[in-house]
């Protein structure tokens, strides 16, 4: 029998139950719920994850974290006139055109010796006296010639008055005739002889004294870069040249240019030359010959160019640098040349297709000067590619490919 104590004892207990139970629904809703909530984002994330893969695994694409865009620099490309130039190095030279070797014309001795290396000189100044034998026998023969010469035309004279007054033959005239051209002769012969030694032959001297120093002249204007004889020393023909005399108010610039720039060039083209010691100063200059030959080593030619220097600063054996202006060929897209990059004989460079995506991509180009490369095809304005670390996303594409 059961007893009022007892059956509240059985109340109590089935309200406990009642109410742990009801707890225990609401913890396990109150868990699904968050554990719907938290379910989502990390789909989402698995998605993202997933679809950078993807696209890092696409053939030429390349993802970059933040960290590796700092090690790549971008350029946008635009279309614009380019400056197309041809840059060559080379050496300063005397203008063989404006020099002067003397050589003795006649064998003697050097004497009142007035220049040294590096005087200026004038035309016809005086720059040593050669006191010769030679020279005084030239001398000689043209004073005979003269005194010959009269002879002649005074026989000649007298035998024509004889035979006009029928005292000489004709024969006599014919060979008084003969010998007065044979005397004029003679001395136009010695004349030049005195005009080859640098005398003038038809200077007022006197006709006793004989003549056997001669002035040695320099026929340009310029400055003496060398000197190879003294006071007192015997020259002859065959000795090398005794002075020799350059005009510095223009010189030669020599260079070497590729065989495969030589249709870019032609004589009287407009260049500018830069020098080490002038590095702000551009000299203006002309093409002056273009060589005829290519080094098969090098496969380069020689170019000479004109270069005024008025004021002497460019000194023959100085190192100069020679920028060959192109005529503009229109608008065109022009990127670094360190931006591609060739496999198989392709050309390559990275495009930007997204803030941290870029893909490979084939184009083709030409040079348009030593540091930009012109674009002709694959590339067009206003993209943007890779200008520095191509390097870079190759390898990391290369990478990814071998995941």
């Amino acid at each position: 029998m059961t007893t009022p104590h007892t059956r509240r004892r059985f109340v109590r207990a089935a309200m406990l139950l009642r109410t742990a139970t009801l707890t225990f629904v609401v913890l396990s809703v109150a868990i699904g719920i968050a554990g719907c909530r938290e379910t989502t984002p990390a789909v989402d994330a698995s998605a993202a994850t997933s679809d950078r893969h993807e696209a890092a695994h696409a053939p030429g694409h390349v993802h970059l974290e933040e960290l590796q865009l700092e090690q790549v620099r971008v350029e946008e490309l635009s279309s614009k006139r380019p400056s197309d130039c041809i840059k060559l190095t080379g050496t300063v030279e005397f203008n063989a055109d404006r020099m002067a070797k003397l050589l003795p014309p006649v064998s003697g001795h050097v004497q009142d010796m007035a220049v040294n290396v590096g005087d200026i000189v004038r035309r016809h100044d005086v720059l040593f006296v050669l006191n010769s034998r030679d020279v005084a026998a030239a001398t000689t023969d043209h004073l005979a010639s003269h005194k010959d010469l009269e002879l002649a035309e005074k026989t000649f004279a007298m035998t024509q008055d004889l035979f006009e007054h029928q005292a000489a033959s004709r024969i006599a005239l014919e060979q008084a005739t003969s010998e007065l051209a044979k005397a004029g002769a003679r001395v136009t012969q010695t004349e030049e002889g005195l005009q080859v030694l640098g005398l003038d032959p038809h200077r007022e001297h006197e006709p006793t004294i004989t003549q056997s120093r001669i002035p040695v002249r320099t026929p340009i204007d310029g400055t003496v870069i060398e000197r190879s004889v003294t006071n007192g020393q015997f020259v002859g023909p065959e000795n090398a040249s005794l002075v020799t005399i350059a005009d510095l108010s223009s010189v030669w610039v020599q260079g070497d240019l590729f065989e495969r720039d030589l249709r870019h060039i032609a004589i009287g083209q407009y260049v500018e030359v830069t020098t080490a010691a002038y590095p702000t100063d551009r000299f203006g200059a002309l093409v002056s010959h273009v060589g005829a030959v290519v080094d098969t080593q090098t496969r380069t030619a020689k170019v000479r160019f004109l270069v005024a220097n008025p004021n002497g600063r460019l000194k023959p054996g100085m190192f100069a640098s020679i920028a060959l202006y192109l005529p503009n060929s229109g608008s065109s897209l022009t990127l670094p040349a360190k931006a591609v990059f060739v496999e198989n004989g392709r050309t390559f460079a990275y495009v930007k297709v997204g803030p941290q995506e870029f893909a490979r991509r084939e184009i083709e180009t030409v040079r348009s000067d030593r540091d930009r490369l012109r674009v002709t095809h694959g590339i067009e304005a206003g993209e943007h590619v890779v200008s520095d670390g191509v390097l870079l996303l190759r390898q990391l594409e290369s990478e990814s490919e071998s995941q």
